[in-house]
């Protein structure tokens, strides 16, 4: 891998490709048919007709408009979010699982929404459940009709502009303390920043066939599956429309596994759950030689690059997958950050951290443990307060919350939360991420969530897979914190979920991490369990 260390301007290097005819994006049809694939020239060229129509606005309101997205992964939404860029129009991704608080609270500056047609129905469906219009009566809605944006000409130079002043381009939602997301403001430049450091450290060629399996809302889907294989003139594959994505169901995530051979992919983003599902793969055909595995499962013989954050895997699933030559590189980053703060990537590989920081990142230990950053893709403050806001000090470091240590390599590894550290009512302080990541080595477990804080015994909510016999289920939990945990970690109290239970979207967010104080509330409730379903099945 040679280091492209060439400095990233987004909108301009992806003007270079719209005359290519090489495929941009490739959409995996229900049936096993061949895919629907899209060239460059046909997506960006849509792109700038959009764009031309978003300046008018821009024009009309004497600034840059504020633009919701709400679509599926899918061409419409990378000619949307291409033509935003394009535009200087500042993005306001919502992802169509959201609630209609938690659209309306993100879309209430928004001068109009572009919608595809899994974003119509959500716009629908939130109208309902709101009794009014999440974006308000007076504010257009417009969908994206690939049909009608064809590139009336080859792009011009005057379409080939980009503007040389830093700009808010997105607004990323994050969670917060309430049901209300706040948004994270990202600059153009920081953008860049982030990309031409990561270009360097990972190159481009592991992005040439990437597939998409978690929402294109989250910004770290944008950076990996749109922007770094755009960049490298490869191209993204989406899963047939309507599929549930990685993070908007629990059981997504077994379903998705059968859709790789089809993709062939060559890179793709994975929530921590995943992990343990290319493990039950593995384990199926212990003695399979590395060739003969990647075809079964990704389709093609050659390397896979698996980037996996959000929550920590545990160390031993990854030195096992690695044995069965599968590698998932795990990093770390924050939408503050404009996503990536580090990165394990190929040949630099440290199972149990989060790789060492990208170049343009700084990262130091404070006296409390805490990690601390400072880069030149730090964002350009939030859309609104909350107490769960991170600070940037006078000396332009960033208050990341995590707790941290750095190695005498620079591997950063992530400890725990600082504002999620507990006391128990013994007086024992524990760290819900790190029993959390023990309990996912279970490979019947979709999520975990501790609860522990004043209580005298150890709370844990599990979600288990659709049709797992819950009895089955409770005694592999309790046995395995028997023989893996301490007395002061263990969960004493087993709270079961099912996968395709619905208040799933309630209690966890879109990559996972639990929502801690709704989780609370949900296992002191007192609320019964579901009826446990008749399959047994006792495979971890």
């Amino acid at each position: 891998m040679r280091p492209d260390t060439t400095p990233v301007s987004l909108a301009a290097d992806l003007l270079r490709h719209a005359d290519s005819d090489a495929v941009m994006v490739r959409v995996l049809p229900a049936d096993g048919a061949p895919a629907t694939e899209h060239t460059y020239r046909e997506l960006i060229g849509a792109a700038l007709t959009l764009a031309g129509r978003l300046r008018t606005l821009a024009d009309d309101h004497g600034r840059a408009p504020r633009v919701g997205l709400i679509a599926d992964n899918s061409p419409e939404w990378v000619v949307a979010d291409l033509a935003l860029l394009f535009a200087s129009a500042v993005e306001i991704p919502v992802p169509t699982a959201f609630t209609a608080q938690q659209a309306a609270s993100l879309l209430a500056d928004a001068d109009l929404c572009l919608v595809d047609t899994a974003g119509g129905r959500a716009l629908e469906r939130w109208t309902q459940e709101a009794g009014t219009p999440v974006l308000g009566h007076d504010r257009p809605v417009t969908p994206i009709d690939l049909q009608a944006l064809p590139a009336t000409a080859p792009p011009g130079p005057q379409d080939r502009t980009v503007p040389a002043q830093d700009t808010v381009v997105k607004v990323i939602h994050t969670s917060g303390t309430t049901s209300a997301p706040k948004g994270v403001r990202i600059r153009r430049h920081g953008l860049d920043a982030l990309l031409t450091s990561l270009r360097s450290r990972t190159g481009t060629a592991i992005f040439e066939r990437y597939l998409s399996i978690v929402p294109l809302s989250l910004l770290i889907e944008q950076v990996a599956g749109l922007y770094m294989p755009f960049l490298a003139g490869g191209s993204v594959t989406f899963l047939p429309p309507g599929t549930a994505l990685v993070g908007t169901a629990a059981d997504a995530g077994p379903r998705m596994l059968t859709l790789l051979h089809r993709a062939r992919p060559t890179a793709l983003v994975v929530p921590p759950t995943m992990a343990a599902l290319f493990l039950a793969l593995c384990d199926e055909r212990p003695d399979e030689d590395t060739t003969a595995r990647h075809l079964r499962i990704f389709g093609h013989p050659g390397p896979v690059f698996i980037a996996c954050g959000g929550a920590p895997v545990p160390a031993e699933v990854l030195e096992r997958l690695h044995t069965y030559g599968i590698t998932v590189h795990e990093g770390y980053g924050l939408s503050e950050n404009s996503s990536v703060v580090s990165w394990n990537v190929p040949g630099e590989v440290r199972f149990g951290t989060v790789g060492r920081p990208l170049d343009h990142v700084e990262a130091r230990i404070d006296q409390d443990g805490e990690l601390l950053i400072r880069s030149t893709s730090l964002f350009a403050g939030y859309t609104r307060e909350d107490p769960s806001s991170v600070t940037v000090d006078t000396g332009g470091w960033l208050h990341t919350g995590d707790l941290a240590t750095l190695d005498d390599d620079g591997y950063l590894r992530i400890t725990g939360r600082r504002k999620s550290l507990v006391i128990t009512a013994g007086g024992r302080n524990l760290s819900p991420e790190w029993i959390e990541a023990r309990y996912r080595e279970l490979g019947f477990l979709r999520e975990a969530a501790v609860v522990a804080e004043g209580l005298t015994q150890v709370h844990g909510l599990f979600v288990v897979e659709t049709g797992l016999d819950h009895t089955a289920a409770r005694r592999r939990i309790e046995e395995f914190g028997r023989i893996r945990l301490s007395d002061i970690e263990r969960v004493r109290v087993i709270h079961l979920m099912s996968a395709d239970d619905p208040d799933y979207l309630r209690l966890f967010t879109v990559t996972g991490r639990p929502r801690r104080d709704t989780v609370r509330a949900h296992v002191l409730s007192g609320r019964p369990p579901a009826a446990a379903p008749t399959r047994i099945k006792e495979t971890a």
